[in-house]
């Protein structure tokens, strides 16, 4: 069966993934582009379009970076990551956070408790709103993804539902070295987490540490 995956999640010290008062100028709230600083330097990120001076890093960061892509056949996120409104659409017109032609070129299914038709966009990404949870909305993805795996694109409340569900098979989490203080965290309610995977861990020059979290073999689903 395909894989469930989660890569380049950026979390704090102190295990936030997202700030506080996250709007439509400030995807990230009180933390501003922090979480991502160590991502705009890699040629995978700045081919998203990320910002960034010189030569693109082809070093550790960038290896953790390049995994991302290669054999994803569909992304579930939040509402949240999509874009910043809340309860009913005010504004069906809005197409996300991602431009006219996103960075994902797959399906992407979208976690919402107001479904609207699907969003067909440049270079192949597809929007499909769902209301559903965690094991419900990987069926569908799935579904579209064919053989290929599911990633798990966040934001944060989305990633820890579906560890809670325990559907990941393969988490990669970029922890850097700030202390955000509020906002949203990803480990709340997850304890002994580390008894389902093995773990390894990689520093990088730039001074985050990267974890690979993978399922036990005998526990692949």
């Amino acid at each position: 069966m395909s894989l469930v995956r989660v890569h380049n999640f950026s979390v704090s010290l102190d295990g936030f993934g997202a700030g506080e008062g996250q709007r439509l100028e400030a995807p990230f709230g009180h933390a501003g582009s922090r979480l991502m600083e160590w991502a705009f330097g890699t040629k995978t990120f700045r081919e998203m379009g990320l910002p960034g001076d010189g030569e693109p890093s082809r070093g550790v960061d960038e290896a953790f970076a390049s995994q991302w892509g290669p054999g994803i056949g569909a992304e579930i996120m939040g509402r949240n990551k999509f874009g910043p409104q809340r309860g009913p659409w005010e504004d069906e017109e809005w197409k996300g956070w991602w431009g006219d032609n996103p960075v994902f070129h797959t399906p992407v299914v979208v976690l919402t408790h107001h479904p609207r038709p699907v969003l067909e966009m440049e270079g192949g990404t597809t929007f499909h709103f769902v209301d559903a949870g965690p094991a419900t909305a990987l069926e569908k993805a799935r579904a579209l993804a064919g053989d290929l795996d599911v990633r798990i694109g966040g934001g944060v409340s989305t990633v820890r539902q579906f560890l809670e569900a325990d559907l990941i098979d393969h988490l990669h989490v970029v922890v850097v070295p700030i202390v955000l203080g509020r906002g949203e965290r990803l480990w709340d309610g997850l304890e002994g987490l580390e008894e389902r995977f093995d773990i390894e861990a990689t520093p990088s020059p730039s001074g985050v540490l990267h974890l690979v979290f993978t399922r036990r073999t005998a526990d692949v689903l």
